[in-house]
Formats: structure tokens, C-alpha cells, sequence
């Protein structure tokens, strides 16, 4: 019988063939130091506002209290704004700068931001069409007519998008940091950022924060972002079996993404949208203390809901895959 490593290199070598991972290494070049330049834009208005980082951070808190008083913010917005103004003034009171500007902490700040959508939108590019386009094509025919098992197929194709996934966060992170420190500078590491705030009610407890290297925090976040990003990496490998339309399956996985996203900030009154995997893909939020969508997640109720939903996911992709008719 066919070994399992001849076949990864097969995959591996058909990725590198269609070009997908060159493609999402241009998007990144193209867009990161867009958001690089924003934000050097961002930090020389603030530098010309304010003499002190300290007048800035107050200033945030006196704006985001001043919205708590409007009746036209919806609940869950001014929710999140009381925690936002607890952390600020928690910074405030520590002395700690949390947006100082260096490659570290826009690092740390688009990791941030690119996990619910971003990210999850360049995993798709490689796993949205994993199987789906080799019927399209007919090269999964020739393949199933030699001697291997079929599990064995679909086993190397999604080691080898767990590989891709993994080196689409790795190069993310990389990418931003030597990008950003062109204009910001590459120090930062071991500034302290705190975390470990815990959500009681409409309040942020504080007791269990304490600061940890920068480098730390990264470290943290990344292997959130790619537990979420393989989550997401997962479905599509399953719509991917599922769907034999190439366009109607990338389709289908990137309606799911987009529409939990905006689910995310609409869903406060709906409790069982927090079993919806799109709801739980900002693991991040929950090391720097921001509320969750929904009052009562936590970071190892999203891990879980995650992990079910992967675990469903493969387990349909290879249940399906191995006694359905491909070859007609």
C-alpha cells in the first residue's frame, strides 16, 4: 500500500503549484504597511494633540464616557466601552503606555484585529477548495484509481493544510513586525502589557491581572489565532468534501465567516448564538479582558465550542469522503 509521505508531498506540491501561499505572502505585503502607514498617521496627529501619552489615554476615557450617556448606543456597545475605560484607567494608574509605538505593539495590535476576519479570509484561499478543485479538474479520479486508501488521501491533504495554516500565522506575525518596525522602530519586546482581566456583570475584574513580557502576549496570541484559523481551516476542508463547486464551497465558507462576524456584534439578546463557531473566533479578546459577544463565554467555553466544531468538521470529511462516488 502507498505511504502516507509521498502523498503529503504530492499535496504540498500541488499548493505550491497553484500559487495560493504566494498569493496571500503579496496581500500581506500589499495591505500590512497600508495599515502601517495609518497608523504612523495616526500616532504623529497624536504626538502634535498631546505632550504626554498620559493626556491621550485620558482623553479615549473622557470620549468613551461621554458616549455612555447617549441612549442611541445599543447595550452591548456601551458595554464594551466601560470595559475599554476600566482598562485604560488600569494602564493609567500602572504608568504603562498600551498603544506605545513600536513594531512589538502593531504587532500585537493587528493580530488583534485580523483574527475574526483577515486571517480566517487567507486560510480560506487554501483549504476552501482543497478537494472540491481537484474534481473539478479530474486529477482526484487518478489518483483513487491507484492502490491507496482513500483516508490516506484526504489524511495528507489536511496535514498539509494544518502545514499551510501554521506558516500563514507564523508569516503574518513575522511580516507585520519587520514591516512596521521600518517606521516604528523593532523595539518592544519586553514592554509589560497586562492581562488576565476577567469580565463580572458589566464590570472588569482586575484582581488576577498582572503584566507580562510583550513577546509573551504575542506568543499567546498567535497560537489563538491559529487555533481559530485552523477552526476555520477545518470547515472548509469539510465544505470543501461536501461541496463539489469550487466557487459555490469558497462561497459558502466565506458567508459563514462574514456573517458571524457581523452576528458577533448584534447577538447580546441571542444566547444560543454562542454556540456558533464565527461567534467564538476572537480568542484574543479574552487576554486583554474585552466583554464577549454574549455575557458568560469565556476563553475555555470558546476553545471547546471551537474544538467540537473541528472535530465535527473531520469527522464528516472523512466519513463522506471515503463512501461517496467520486470516480462518477
Amino acid at each position: 500500500m502507498t505511504s502516507l509521505l509521498p502523498l503529503i508531498q504530492n499535496e504540498m506540491l500541488k499548493i505550491w503549484k497553484k500559487k495560493r501561499f504566494f498569493v496571500i505572502v503579496l496581500i500581506l505585503l500589499a495591505l500590512i504597511p497600508i495599515f502601517t502607514y495609518a497608523e504612523l498617521k495616526v500616532v504623529k496627529n497624536n504626538e502634535a494633540k498631546f505632550s504626554d501619552w498620559r493626556n491621550q489615554v485620558l482623553q479615549q476615557i473622557t470620549d468613551m464616557e461621554n458616549t455612555l450617556s447617549s441612549d442611541r448606543i445599543p447595550d452591548e456597545w456601551k458595554r464594551s466601552r466601560r470595559a475599554a475605560v476600566q482598562q485604560l484607567q488600569y494602564y493609567l494608574d500602572h504608568d504603562v503606555n498600551p498603544s506605545a509605538p513600536n513594531g512589538a505593539t502593531f504587532t500585537r495590535s493587528f493580530l488583534d484585529n485580523a483574527v475574526t476576519l483577515f486571517i480566517p479570509m487567507l486560510v480560506l484561499a487554501l483549504g476552501a477548495d482543497i478537494v472540491s478543485s481537484e474534481r473539478t479538474s479530474g486529477t482526484i479520479k487518478m489518483l483513487l484509481t491507484r492502490p491507496v486508501q482513500r483516508w490516506k488521501v484526504l489524511l495528507s491533504k489536511l496535514i498539509v493544510l494544518t502545514l499551510y495554516v501554521s506558516l500563514t500565522v507564523v508569516i503574518t506575525a513575522l511580516l507585520c513586525y519587520l514591516l512596521s518596525g521600518l517606521f516604528f522602530g523593532y523595539s518592544g519586546w519586553t514592554m509589560p502589557v497586562f492581562t488576565g482581566f476577567q469580565m463580572r456583570g458589566s464590570a472588569i475584574d482586575p484582581s488576577n491581572a498582572h503584566a507580562v513580557p510583550q513577546w509573551i502576549y504575542i506568543w499567546m496570541q498567535s497560537g489563538l489565532a491559529w487555533f481559530s484559523a485552523m477552526t476555520v481551516a477545518l470547515l472548509a476542508f469539510m465544505v470543501s468534501v461536501l461541496i463539489r463547486s469550487t466557487t459555490a464551497s469558497m462561497v459558502t465558507m466565506m458567508a459563514a465567516v462574514i456573517t458571524g462576524t457581523i452576528l458577533s456584534g448584534m447577538t447580546s439578546s441571542w444566547t444560543s448564538a454562542k454556540y456558533l463557531f464565527a461567534v467564538n473566533l476572537k480568542l484574543t479578546a479574552y487576554l486583554d479582558g474585552s466583554p464577549p459577544p454574549i455575557e458568560g463565554m469565556s476563553l475555555p467555553f470558546s476553545l471547546t465550542v471551537l474544538a467540537v466544531w473541528g472535530i465535527v468538521a473531520v469527522v464528516l470529511s472523512f466519513g463522506v469522503f471515503t463512501k461517496q462516488d467520486i470516480l462518477n
